[in-house]
């Protein structure tokens, strides 16, 4: 179900933490900015690690010819914050580990690397409260899933601590196509239903 909300900015002005503003993600403007992010170690998660520049645009530059899946960019006050994909899980293979409801939108988050100045208390919760704000009223969801590898206890502990319910930890199928590949991951869903 692809909306034009997917591809108009969004801007929500967070008090006491500033300005989030959510944009498709343009795959050779931001291929510099998100390779460098999934290029580190604490992004080993993402799946991306040890992949060129071009081979991260290219990934980008596919998933914007789909209905299903969307990339975004996120910024805080200008500055890029970070990576939001949102897809449709009956389109995705996480469809084939839960029971998919009308309204439920998947979503993936990867935080910008902290400030060189160091922990930002409280920044994370504030992005994230941005993030599902965005994705249940602006995109009209009911409810959000989120698959974060079962080994990433400090994603998982994040979502519980933004309001996700933990779900099922399960196996997502390894996914070989022409366009796409990824492998078998084991996962931990969680779930934000719309207040």
């Amino acid at each position: 179900m692809t909306t034009d909300a997917h591809r108009t900015p969004y801007e929500q002005h967070v008090d006491g933490f500033g300005t989030v503003r959510i944009r498709p993600l343009d795959p050779a403007a931001d291929a510099d900015v998100v390779h460098a992010w999934v290029s580190e170690e604490r992004a080993a998660f993402w799946g991306m690690t040890g992949l060129s520049r071009d081979q991260v645009a290219e990934i980008y530059a596919h998933m914007a010819t789909l209905d299903t899946h969307h990339a975004h960019l996120v910024t805080k006050d200008g500055a890029p914050a970070a990576l939001f994909q949102t897809y449709e899980p009956a389109a995705d293979r996480v469809g084939e580990c839960y029971e998919v409801r009308p309204g439920d939108l998947g979503v993936h988050v990867l935080l910008a690397p902290a400030d060189p100045a160091g922990a930002r208390p409280g920044w994370s919760a504030a992005l994230l409260t941005a993030l599902t704000a965005y994705a249940l009223t602006a995109l009209g969801r009911r409810r959000l899933v989120v698959d974060p590898d079962v080994r990433n206890a400090k994603a998982i502990a994040r979502f519980v601590r933004q309001g996700f319910v933990p779900g099922p930890a399960v196996v997502l199928p390894e996914v070989d196509l022409p366009d796409v590949y990824l492998p078998e991951k084991h996962a931990q869903l969680a779930f934000l239903e719309r207040g």
